[in-house]
């Protein structure tokens, strides 16, 4: 398969990247300075590319993320709104808008997002992270519609947060309780590819319980 990891760079984008090639499929991994995902004829760029060289693309997951929060809701700072736009809602539109003709034309499509428990329990203090994670999340579910009666799904994965190898060693005693570990995130969406895409488009993944 052509799998598309956006957001590669980091551990999570690493886990998955390794993930798929160590099952045999092409990772095309792009992080921030590979391609800029805030510029729209960028974007379609790498895809148009992708359709040049492969003709499809077989999975789209979206890892590009980011957190800010306040002490109160009072105290929330609309300039973190403005960070956590670009970097969940916009590139996702951007990626979605350019790669959903590449989904319809595979036999088995997928595209993911890793969202966060807090869009639908949101804190005082966590406004901006909660309403931009909402709006990521119908972002998708409205791709999910688009692509509904193809092979292809759109999928958003839950988590409390992710943990990975690092972040154990920079906290040893630390015990990450509902924590989800990358590695397990990876292999959540591999598993996503044994299921009928009718099954699982338009869903909301739990991967806490």
């Amino acid at each position: 398969m052509i799998i598309l990891v956006t957001g590669a760079g980091g551990p999570t984008g690493e886990a998955v990247s390794v993930y798929f090639r160590k099952q045999g499929h092409t990772v095309i991994g792009v992080d921030k300075q590979d391609v800029d995902l805030l510029d729209r004829a960028a974007v379609q760029g790498l895809a148009d590319r992708i359709e040049r060289e492969h003709g499809r693309v077989d999975g789209v997951v979206h890892l590009v993320g980011g957190w800010r929060g306040a002490g109160s809701f009072a105290e929330t700072d609309l300039r973190d709104w403005d960070l956590l736009h670009d970097l969940l809602i916009r590139t996702l539109q951007h990626v979605s808008l350019a790669f959903e003709p590449l989904l319809r034309r595979s036999d088995d499509g997928r595209f993911v997002i890793v969202s966060a428990k807090a869009a639908q329990a949101p804190s005082a203090g966590g406004a901006v992270y909660a309403a931009a994670k909402a709006a990521a999340e119908a972002w998708t579910l409205s791709l999910a519609d688009a692509l509904r009666g193809t092979s292809s799904a759109a999928t958003v994965l839950v988590v409390k947060a992710l943990v990975n190898d690092s972040m154990r060693a920079a906290n040893p005693e630390a015990k990450f309780p509902g924590f989800t570990d990358v590695g397990d995130l990876a292999a959540a969406i591999g598993g996503l590819y044994e299921r009928p895409a009718a099954e699982i488009n338009g869903t909301r993944l739990d991967l806490t319980s």
